[in-house]
């Protein structure tokens, strides 16, 4: 530990600065529609980041495909991916991962900080995921400033599209996996401070009824309700919960109709599914497209299925639990103890283990209650998160730790 003290010291003094900072990027509105909001957070976040070096570039997404109100599929515009390498010929490269995007949008009442107490931050984003791109920033810096920052590689990317599933950023991050040893993402740890270990894959899927409108007196016969027909499917949809062990269903959203004497011809529901394991995801397909075959076939009706699996579950390898393992000694060494345990929430570290890069997906700030308006973060966590991160790196660009790409029994889908 002493090799590494001048260099960890330093992370702690800056505590207030990096509050200070956190509340100027939480001001920024950046839902993932925000198109806005999201380049401005990538104009501050290339800021902060340019001392750093290495190459920056801001990259186009292409246009995601939604179903919208007409149920019909259009294209959808994304914000600019930020991308940052250095030394990427280095012997050892990692990949350093987080999101720019909240699921707070513009029309959302949610979008100030207030302190609830000394300690406790509330606010749009501050945990996830902005505090974790401060972390992940001041853990660079100190890893820039050590001797041994030329025994490794570093590649950021920022992504404007996770909270929505990363439908565009998806490419970048399996090109990442290939080029890199181990991934960091900075996602917020659990409300207790532990890590999480497997997580769920997730699917998120609309569906769209077409009936036959009609006036509900005069001729309500001649009609064909679709409202009706999509609740058919949501009570049959939603009745696969508890059919087959870690698979979940939540039918989120509905819509459609208008005047109450009008028979409706058209209603759409978005729903998301978490699966445990990957099988799971062959299972639902198939439950659901035998359900809309059976709906199809009534007479005067129309019933369209939209959407995939974006996430496979993360399965934990021996390099995963190997690098699990590696930061629990780093949080000893720091003075405090370091757990992971399951989750049914997905991200991107999600994407990376399913493409072979091992990674720890939620080395942010401590905090809880996210994608709600009591999100929260522990101001210590900045500096204790940052430090964490920051003496991994150092231990690996050292020599103290020595990382293989591959290690028996790994589990590469």
């Amino acid at each position: 530990m002493p090799l590494y003290q001048a260099y960890l010291d330093p992370i702690a003094a800056r505590q207030d600065t990096l509050v200070e900072e956190l509340l100027t990027l939480a001001a920024i509105n950046s839902g993932s529609q925000n198109l806005d909001g999201l380049d401005r957070m990538a104009t501050r976040l290339a800021e902060l980041f340019a001392p750093l070096g290495g190459e920056q570039r801001l990259i186009e997404l292409k246009p995601y495909q939604v179903v919208n109100k007409r149920g019909e599929l259009e294209d959808r515009a994304l914000g600019r991916a930020l991308s940052i390498r250095k030394r990427p010929e280095a012997p050892l490269r990692i990949f350093l991962g987080g999101h720019m995007d909240t699921v707070f949008g513009i029309e959302h009442a949610f979008q100030a900080c207030r302190w609830l107490d000394e300690q406790t931050l509330n606010g749009p984003g501050v945990a996830d995921l902005k505090g974790g791109l401060l972390v992940m920033l001041t853990a660079l810096q100190a890893l820039e400033q050590s001797p041994w920052a030329e025994n490794i590689g570093w590649e950021v990317l920022i992504n404007p599209d996770e909270e929505i599933g990363s439908p565009g950023s998806a490419p970048l991050l399996l090109d990442a996996a290939k080029r890199n040893h181990l991934g960091l993402v900075y996602e917020p740890s659990l409300p207790d401070g532990s890590l999480a270990g497997a997580r769920k894959g997730s699917g998120n899927f609309s569906v769209v009824a077409r009936g036959r409108a009609a006036h509900a007196g005069r001729d309500h016969a001649a009609g064909r309700n679709a409202i009706a027909l999509l609740a058919e499917f949501i009570t049959a949809i939603d009745a696969l919960n508890g059919r087959r062990e870690g698979v979940t269903v939540n039918v989120g959203y509905v819509e459609g109709g208008g005047p109450v004497n009008i028979v409706p011809d058209l209603a759409i529901a978005r729903f998301n599914v978490r699966i445990a394991a990957p099988e799971d995801e062959a299972w639902f397909l198939g439950e659901a497209r035998q359900l809309v075959e059976r709906l199809n076939g009534r007479e005067g009706y129309a019933f369209e299925l939209h959407g995939h699996f974006n996430r496979k579950p993360k399965i934990l390898s021996q390099s995963n639990l190997r690098l699990f393992e590696l930061l629990r000694d780093c949080g000893e060494t720091l003075g405090f103890s370091l757990s992971w345990k399951p989750t049914g929430g997905c991200c991107d570290g999600n994407n990376l283990a399913a493409a072979g890069l091992p990674n720890v997906d939620n080395l942010g700030v401590r905090g809880g209650k996210i994608h709600s308006d009591q999100e929260f973060m522990l101001k210590d966590s900045l500096t204790e998160r940052a430090q964490l991160s920051a003496l991994l790196m150092m231990k690996l660009a050292s020599g103290e730790i020595a990382w293989s790409e591959k290690v028996p029994g790994d589990i590469r889908e």
